[in-house]
């Protein structure tokens, strides 16, 4: 139930469930993505709905982290980006570097 770009790297026991992952992106090891409850998301909430976690082009994800659902993610993250080792549902990072 995800959408899956080419040139992407997905580690090891990585959940995902319904997400968008576009091109080059490399997503770490132990990583869940779209868990939890739904909530609207806080910058564009017609955009990123319907219970989808939105990974932008050539963005990172580290490991041991978990996504919640209705997010947007864009560029290089860290996991201090993800306070508890978390992004809530309806929640969003994007990096200052990212075009």
């Amino acid at each position: 139930d995800s959408i899956i770009m080419r040139n992407t790297i997905i580690g090891e026991n990585v959940d995902m469930e319904k997400a968008i992952v576009a091109e080059d992106v490399t997503i770490g090891n132990d990583v869940v993505l779209g868990c939890g409850e739904e909530a609207p998301n806080i910058k564009k909430p017609a955009v990123y709905a319907f219970g989808i976690a939105t990974i932008g082009e050539g963005s990172v994800i580290p490991d041991n982290v978990r996504i919640g659902k209705n997010t947007a993610i864009k560029g290089v993250t860290t996991a201090e980006d993800y306070p508890d080792g978390e992004l809530p549902a309806g929640g969003v990072i994007v990096k200052e570097d990212s075009k």
